[in-house]
């Protein structure tokens, strides 16, 4: 019995010895490969491994690799190379762990081997910077949700504000200013460097259009399949009486048209508004620096309802509109280009929301149900949980206090 356990005890040794040296292997090959091959390369490991039938013993990770060659191709497709190639060699390390281990006579399953990549908390695989686009941390297991963002630190320019600091980096106030250990009416300075997490769970996956969630306050915009974009914005304020009603509403749209340097056309319920507080009405403002609507604007099927740049980018990030979706004036000059007419979106509403990575990390992101549409946001989460079969992966300690911070960032929840 003895000699058995110390042959079992040595098999294995021997097995984990030869995975890490294949990982550190798959390491070096990312740097010697040349990229102009590696989409190549990786199609042809996939499609080794699914020929020796690699998925018929190692189910979960063919799944898995299969999941990061797709994501791969999406971004290809769309010409995000630079993305691409660092899905193509994720996905050719994890190909190069599995045919190593079809040739071990007991074969360890992956999530026993060292992980590849670390825990997204640790090392996204885009560097973030206050400039960059979303950054899509470890790959999320298909159907329970994406990850975007990422902590980062921010140097304050000239004329910068904590509040608008906050609106460019879609978090809040009191985000930064805790965080930062900020004094509620100090000034920054310039070089200043604020630390800041703005990870956030995308809400919905669709192949091409517009999501705009409400409660997140974030616009996403997806192209085949690929999340192109995702901005903060601001939406509709909480306002809702017997004459005015200012929040935005959700459903489906499509884009109308596609306007630069609009008119605006002062709608009636604001021009009534107007009236009430005693302002001189006006029925429209004509291109220029005091027109709301800023540059451009883009027209949807929901009447009323605009995505159109602002004088007031500081307001980005909250509740403030009469209605309308608002996008930071530097960021709508990148985004008018890329939008068609006809494109399709949806606004909707989910101040909860849940994703597992890969790796198995719960996240949960829970924000204030600012239009007071949701029963109980605890039960809300925990039957997200339920349905997705995660309670024994839960921390229930941690959850319970995301669900009362209502932070509005992607915490990790994990036991």
């Amino acid at each position: 019995m003895y000699k058995n356990a110390m042959k079992f005890t040595t098999n294995h040794l021997a097995i984990y010895f030869n995975v890490s040296c294949v990982l550190i292997g798959a390491l070096f090959l990312c740097v010697t490969t040349a990229v102009a091959d590696i989409r190549q390369d990786t199609a042809s490991a996939v499609s080794r491994l699914h020929k020796n039938e690699a998925s018929q013993r190692f189910q979960d990770d063919m799944k898995s690799l299969d999941f990061v060659f797709e994501a791969a191709e999406r971004y290809f497709m769309v010409g995000e190379q630079e993305t691409a190639d660092k899905y193509y060699l994720l996905a050719l390390q994890k190909s190069q762990l599995i045919e190593s281990l079809l040739t071990m006579p007991e074969a360890v399953p992956l999530q026993e081997a060292p992980a590849v990549p670390p825990p997204s908390d640790q090392m996204p695989l885009v560097e973030p910077t206050e400039e960059s686009g979303p950054v899509l941390e470890t790959p999320v297991i298909p159907g329970f949700g994406r990850l975007v963002g990422s902590r980062g630190v921010y140097v304050v320019e000239k004329a910068d504000t904590v509040r608008l600091v906050a609106a460019k980096l879609g978090v809040t106030q009191q985000h930064l200013r805790s965080m930062n250990h900020l004094d509620a009416k100090g000034y920054l300075q310039i070089g200043q460097r604020l630390t800041y997490n703005n990870r956030k769970i995308v809400p919905q996956q669709i192949t091409n259009g517009i999501i705009i969630n409400i409660p997140d306050r974030t616009l996403y915009y997806f192209q085949r399949g690929a999340l192109m974009t995702s901005l903060p914005v601001a939406l509709g304020s909480a306002t809702k009486n017997e004459k005015y009603v200012w929040q935005t509403p959700v459903g489906k749209f499509k884009i109308t048209a596609k306007l630069k340097d609009p008119t605006w056309t002062v709608p009636k319920t604001i021009q009534s508004e107007m009236e009430d507080q005693g302002k001189d009405v006006i029925t429209s403002i004509p291109p220029g620096p005091e027109n709301p609507l800023g540059k451009y604007a883009i027209k949807t099927s929901i009447p009323g309802i605009l995505i159109h740049s602002t004088t007031r980018p500081g307001s980005i990030y909250s509740f403030s509109s009469h209605g309308c979706i608002r996008v930071s004036p530097s960021q709508m000059e990148t985004f008018f280009p890329q939008i068609k007419v006809n494109t399709g979106g949806e606004i909707i509403y989910k101040p909860v929301k849940l994703a597992v990575t890969e790796n198995g990390r719960v996240f949960l992101e829970v924000h204030h149900d600012v239009y007071n549409k949701s029963a109980n946001l605890v039960e809300e989460a925990r039957q997200m949980v339920e349905r997705k079969k995660l309670t024994k992966m839960v921390d229930w300690v941690k959850f319970k206090s995301v669900l009362k911070q209502k932070s509005g960032v992607a915490e990790d929840i994990s036991l």
